[in-house]
């Protein structure tokens, strides 16, 4: 089976979108675009790499789809294109859409079944970048096996955020982390069951904490 794989770059507020230059994606008026160019380091591309070098296939919701197939054909001599333009890439969207780059295939209509059954396939591992609904509906129905999470050192208050309401209550447990030297700290999660509640609270409620939760209760 198929594990699919997020890689998502992120604000400290938890933005994740147009990482890469101020025309990636400025909808809802967003001015911030290319917020990690600066803290590109030695740490951070060994990271990418290491995550490249690994065999995969790209599933992509449509907009990011758009970015890449606007970009990536178009380069050349480069180690990144050169795999996105040979891999196969599978392209999620609410319609039907022509797909000019080679080697895409759409799923559409019931995508949560689509993306079990591509699941269930024999092929490398699934790799997700960008993609905030995708990724939204990952998480939702339980389909996301393994996250990378960079979140580096910027605030951009509005913009499309990585964790949506639909994110399930879950605990995740940290496999890696590491700090590169602009800041930016680069984190492995992969999931780890329900979340286990618990209290600090010890000895008899005081009659104040009593008058307290009735309050809260009615609210």
């Amino acid at each position: 089976m198929r594990k699919i794989i997020i890689t998502s770059f992120v604000t400290m507020d938890g933005v994740l979108q147009a990482p890469g230059g101020p025309t990636e994606d400025p909808t809802g008026g967003f001015k911030w675009g290319g917020w990690t160019a600066s803290y590109g380091d030695e740490i951070t591309n060994q990271a990418i790499g290491s995550i490249m070098d690994q065999p995969f296939d790209l599933l992509l919701g449509r907009f990011t789809y758009d970015i890449f197939a606007a970009y990536w054909p178009y380069i050349k001599d480069h180690p990144i294109a050169d795999k996105f333009n040979k891999l196969q890439k599978f392209v999620v969207s609410s319609k039907q859409i022509d797909l000019s780059w080679s080697g895409s295939h759409l799923i559409t209509g019931d995508v949560v079944k689509g993306l079990k059954e591509l699941k269930k396939q024999d092929g490398p591992d699934l790799l997700v970048h960008g993609s905030s609904k995708l990724i939204q509906t990952l998480l939702a129905n339980g389909l996301a096996d393994r996250l990378h999470i960079w979140t580096y050192p910027v605030t951009t208050g509005p913009g499309k955020r990585l964790f949506g309401e639909s994110t399930p209550a879950a605990e995740w447990k940290l496999q890696d982390i590491k700090t590169s030297g602009k800041g930016v700290i680069l984190a492995t999660y992969e999931p780890a069951g329900e979340i286990k509640i618990g209290t600090f609270i010890t000895g008899e409620v005081s009659e104040a904490e009593l008058a307290r939760r009735k309050q809260i209760a009615s609210l």
